[in-house]
């Protein structure tokens, strides 16, 4: 099954970025610097922390991030959020207020025209995180919480 992954790219604090976010969400995490690549010994010693590829696993949810910038440097926008469908009102107001420790809360959580509760906000990385919970999906003692 093919599946679209968030790939995010940092300016020398992937490791920090990806940190957070794993403790705030769980998951597994992996690392790999460029001093654990096979480019060790050709790189100074100032280059040898940076992220090559970072890879964050929460059930069926990736998050892969790298400090590898391109030469013109690294633009930040808001053309890409990352959007959480989570399974229950806990798991998302426990996930927005963890990351919007030290970040910018853009639009709080509330019950909109769908039928679900939405949120956003901006990390402390300058990333854009949605959050989205369908009520539909839970029962209340038989009933929906509506």
């Amino acid at each position: 099954m093919n599946r679209i992954i968030t790939y995010l790219t940092f300016n020398g604090n992937c490791r920090c970025a990806m940190e957070f976010y794993h403790e705030c969400l769980g998951g597994e995490l992996h690392l790999q610097t460029l001093g654990d690549s096979p480019l060790n010994e050709e790189l100074p010693e100032s280059f040898k922390n940076c992220v090559v590829q970072a890879s964050l696993k929460i059930n069926d949810l990736v998050i892969m991030g790298t400090d590898m910038v391109e030469e013109q440097g690294l633009v930040r926008g808001n053309a890409m959020s990352m959007l959480i469908d989570c399974n229950s009102e806990l798991e998302m107001r426990d996930y927005y207020e963890k990351l919007s420790e030290g970040g910018q809360s853009v639009h709080p959580i509330e019950k909109n025209y769908w039928g679900a509760l939405f949120g956003g906000l901006i990390d402390k990385f300058g990333n854009r995180w949605l959050f989205n919970f369908k009520f539909e999906n839970t029962l209340v003692n038989g009933r929906s919480p509506r």
